[in-house]
């Protein structure tokens, strides 16, 4: 293990679910090589923690590092909808959150701290530039794939490599990455995204500049062409998968959790009763909501399959989009499904149980699901979803990408296409085959001698160098 005596880092994030966990995935990893963490957000996370019963302090008496939880204020109400609207909380943030920030750091400094780095999400831009008003070094945990990555830094450095984005279908061809088309880009580079999300990317690119290393949350082997293009322009360092330890067959070292939302347990116990690779799991994440028409195409579909299924649907979208007659009443009754509000995926996930998982393609979720060895069908939606979809399917090569038919998107024979194509169909054995040789690869990355243990171990050392400079 590197030496990791005094070194102590500030962790700076969104209270959103897909932003917190691999940051504090990531906290935890450095806590168990011996480096203090204070993990840092807006205060709208103490809140929902709260009413959560969650713990806001961690402590270990496992480990020689600990994890503390502080708050700043992004200038808004803990009742403000923050989700439905982005952009007047990004400009709140980005208004209110530097001094606040700012102020909790000199606060935290007084008070004994001294930080040897600062790690930010990416989707806070302004961070690098209060890191370098205190003199510390800023470092950027970059939550989503190497690929995506690359995408957006050459979008900005190198416009001239794409065509117009108008057309989906139109070819894009990035230095030493496989051949896209403009539908398998992020969205938020699409002339169809909300100013303030392009805004965001060209923000992000541009401070760069003040940023020693970016760490990611991949891994070499699974995108070694995407990290290795980015060498010689702006270095990623992959030190993932970010993942709870009981995904890789390991005993949690750290306490706590900042899941947003209470996961529903009773879910496992009904797993637990399953036949092996028998159960269909459909989630699409904390923040995208379905629609009126996903819902009745996804129950037809789970209907006319009739194959053990869990299915999260959060309470909001329960209340907003009726199932179809008689749909909860029927698996009720043939006790052949389970409808839940949440759940604890990475549980789900590792079941025997598990047939495939149905996806947004969140980039945690992708990491999670390829970490499990579970087979995917994609139904991307927005921001890094349809990229992460093309790497799930065409790269990994262990799913399918469920299609939308028309205006009304997906309809339910689609749904169980695709659903039995990765179960049952003549691909799916292969796709099983490739998923737990994923599976092996991503766990051995983190192991002594691994890649991302490799890249942990050279960051530690690197913010353990003194006199500490924010030149890069």
């Amino acid at each position: 293990m590197v030496s990791s005596e005094g070194v102590e880092v500030m962790m700076v994030t969104l209270a959103l679910q897909g932003h917190m966990n691999p940051m504090l995935k990531l906290a935890k990893v450095l806590v168990s090589k011996g480096v203090h963490v204070t993990l840092a957000t807006n205060d709208v996370a103490r809140k929902r923690m709260l009413d959560s019963k969650i713990s806001t302090h961690f402590t270990s008496d496992n480990c020689p590092g600990r994890i503390c939880l502080e708050f700043f204020s992004d200038g808004l109400s803990h009742e403000f909808d923050r989700d439905k609207d982005t952009g007047t909380f990004i400009a709140s943030l980005k208004a209110n959150g530097p001094k606040n920030l700012s102020n909790l750091i000199t606060h935290l400094k007084a008070n004994g701290n001294q930080f040897s780095c600062i790690i930010s999400s990416p989707f806070i831009t302004w961070v690098p530039g209060v890191a370098t008003e205190h003199g510390i070094p800023c470092s950027v945990l970059w939550i989503q794939s190497s690929t995506v990555f690359s995408i957006y830094y050459h979008s900005i450095k190198s416009p001239n490599l794409f065509p117009s984005l108008e057309n989906p279908n139109e070819i894009v061809q990035l230095p030493g990455m496989l051949e896209f088309t403009v539908g398998d880009l992020p969205t938020f580079m699409l002339p169809s995204s909300p100013p303030h999300f392009q805004l965001w990317v060209a923000e992000f690119i541009s401070v760069l500049d003040k940023v020693k290393w970016v760490l990611g949350n991949s891994v070499h082997e699974l995108e070694e062409e995407a990290v290795n293009s980015l060498s010689s322009v702006k270095p990623i360092n992959p030190i993932g998968p970010l993942v709870s330890p009981i995904l890789l067959g390991k005993e949690e070292t750290v306490e706590g959790s900042v899941d947003m939302w209470r996961a529903q347990d009773s879910c496992i116990e009904w797993l637990n009763k399953q036949a092996p690779s028998s159960v269909i799991y459909i989630s699409f994440g904390s923040i995208i909501m379905s629609t009126e028409n996903q819902i009745h195409s996804i129950a037809t579909a789970l209907k006319n399959i009739k194959r053990p299924f869990l299915w999260v649907v959060k309470a909001s979208e329960a209340r907003k989009h009726e199932f179809p007659t008689g749909f909860l009443e029927e698996i009720e009754r043939e006790e052949r499904g389970l409808v839940v509000s949440w759940c604890p995926q990475e549980k789900v996930l590792m079941n025997r149980a598990l047939a495939c998982f149905v996806t947004h393609c969140g980039w945690n979720s992708a990491l999670e699901t390829v970490v499990a060895g579970v087979p995917v069908v994609a139904h991307p939606e927005w921001t890094d979803q349809p990229t992460n979809s093309k790497l799930l399917v065409d790269v990994f090569k262990i799913g399918v990408r469920m299609r939308n038919c028309g205006e009304e998107g997906v309809n339910a024979e689609e749904v169980k296409r695709c659903i039995m194509e990765v179960v049952n169909g003549p691909g799916a054995m292969e796709m099983k085959k490739r998923a737990m040789e994923l599976k092996e690869a991503a766990k051995k990355a983190l192991e002594d001698g691994g890649s991302s243990n490799q890249n942990i171990d050279k960051f530690i050392t690197e913010i353990s160098a003194k006199p500490y400079s924010n030149n890069v």
